[in-house]
C-alpha cells in the first residue's frame, strides 16, 4: 500500500507545472467599452442631459437606467467569464458622472471586482466624460491628469474660424499613470470629437496629436514607461489621427522607439468590426501600445497574441450583444432604435488586449 500511494504522489508531483520548470504567467486585461449614453435620471447643472429625464425625449425612467446598468454589468461580467479574470484596466466613455460609474461598479454581477473609479467632469457639450476603471490590488495609482482639447498645431490647419474655436468643446482625454507588476504605465482614455455633418477630421488628429505629445513628455519623464492609448476615436486604425498623428503602425515589426502598435488595424482589414456606422463596418473603439509595450524586455509585461494566434487584440461580440434579426442583424445590439428603448447593450463592442510576462 505504501509503494502505490508513493507511486501515485510521483506521478501528481511530475504532472503539476510547478514542475516543469517553467514559471506560470502573469497576464492582466486591459480594454475600453463606449457606454453609450449612460445617464442617471436627474438633471446635472451645465448639462444636456433633458432627453435622459423621465419627461425628455427618451423618456428615461429609473426602471430604463436599471436595465442599462445591469446590461453593461453583465457585459463585463461575461468578459470575465471569458479570460478567467477581470479587467486590470478598463476604460469607459459617454458616461454622465461619477454617480452612474459607482451604480456600475456596485452592480450585483461585478461588484467583487472592487473597481475604482478615475474620473473628471469635462466640458462637452452633450454632457459626457470619459472614465476609467482599475483593481487596486493590481495597479497602484501614481497620479493622473484631465488633458483638454486645444488647437495649439503646428501641423493641423483646422476649419473653425478662431471665434469657433474658442466656443468648441468636446471631452478631454483622461490619462492614468500607475504601477501593475513593477512596472510604470500611462494610460490614456478618450472620446475624440463626432464625425457628425461628415465633419471633425482635423479635430481627431488634432486630438491624436495631443496624446502623442503628452504621451512623449511622459516617455521621456519615465524613461521606459509603458504607454497605452484606448478610446472611441470616431476614426479607423488607419484614419490620420491613429496612423499619421499618434503614429500607429499595423505590424510589431513596423513599430520604432516613438511608434506606436496598432494592434486593430490588420483586424480592420480582415473584416472585423466594434461598431457599424451608416450601414459600413469600423473599429472605432481602438487599442494602441508603445514600443515599451511591442517590444518589451524579457520577462516584462508584453502584447499577446490572442485571437488566431495572430491578431492582437479581441471584439468582444457575443451573441447576446448582437441585433439577430431585422434591419440591423448583425450590429451591435443598442440601447435605443430609431428612438424607442429596446433594451439593448451599447452600439460599440467592447474591446481589449492581454498583456503578460
Amino acid at each position: 500500500m505504501k509503494r502505490i500511494l508513493f507511486t501515485l504522489l510521483l506521478v501528481l508531483l511530475l504532472a503539476s507545472p510547478a514542475c516543469d520548470g517553467k514559471k506560470p504567467q502573469k497576464s492582466y486585461v486591459i480594454g475600453f467599452y463606449n457606454l453609450e449614453n449612460l445617464f442617471d435620471t436627474y438633471h446635472d447643472d451645465g448639462k444636456n442631459d433633458y432627453e435622459y429625464l423621465p419627461d425628455g425625449g427618451n423618456e428615461w425612467t429609473e426602471a430604463k437606467y436599471q436595465k442599462k446598468l445591469r446590461n453593461m454589468a453583465h457585459v463585463i461580467a461575461r468578459m470575465k467569464a471569458s479570460n478567467g479574470k477581470w479587467h486590470t484596466v478598463l476604460g469607459v466613455s459617454e458616461v454622465e458622472n461619477r454617480h452612474v460609474l459607482e451604480d456600475l461598479v456596485n452592480e450585483p454581477e461585478i461588484a467583487e471586482a472592487n473597481y475604482q473609479i478615475i474620473h473628471y467632469d469635462g466640458p462637452d457639450r452633450r454632457g459626457v466624460d470619459v472614465a476609467l476603471f482599475y483593481k487596486p490590488e493590481q495597479m497602484t495609482l501614481v497620479e493622473t491628469e484631465s488633458i483638454p482639447f486645444d488647437f495649439n498645431s503646428q501641423k493641423i490647419k483646422f476649419s473653425m474660424d478662431k471665434e469657433q474655436q474658442d466656443n468648441f468643446r468636446t471631452r478631454d482625454i483622461l490619462m492614468v499613470h500607475g504601477i501593475i507588476d513593477g512596472e510604470h504605465f500611462a494610460f490614456y482614455v478618450c472620446h475624440l470629437p463626432s464625425r457628425i455633418g461628415g465633419k471633425g477630421q482635423d479635430l481627431r488628429a488634432r486630438g491624436g496629436e495631443i496624446i502623442y505629445e503628452h504621451s512623449v513628455g511622459m516617455m521621456n519623464k519615465y524613461p521606459g514607461i509603458k504607454c497605452v492609448v484606448m478610446g472611441d476615436m470616431n476614426d479607423n486604425p488607419t484614419d490620420d489621427s491613429m496612423a499619421v498623428y499618434l503614429r500607429g503602425k499595423g505590424s510589431i515589426d513596423e513599430v520604432g522607439p516613438w511608434d506606436y502598435f496598432s494592434p486593430f488595424l490588420p483586424m480592420l482589414k480582415a473584416g472585423y468590426s466594434s461598431l457599424f456606422y451608416r450601414g459600413e463596418s469600423n473599429i472605432y473603439d481602438c487599442i494602441l501600445v508603445n514600443s515599451a509595450v511591442a517590444h518589451a524586455p524579457e520577462g516584462t509585461l508584453q502584447i499577446q497574441p490572442i485571437v488566431k494566434k495572430k491578431f492582437y487584440g479581441r471584439i468582444f461580440n457575443e451573441p447576446f450583444m448582437t441585433q439577430q434579426s431585422g434591419q440591423y442583424k448583425g450590429t451591435p445590439l443598442r440601447t435605443f432604435s430609431n428612438g424607442a428603448f429596446i433594451g439593448g447593450y451599447s452600439d460599440h463592442y467592447p474591446t481589449y488586449i492581454i498583456l503578460a510576462k
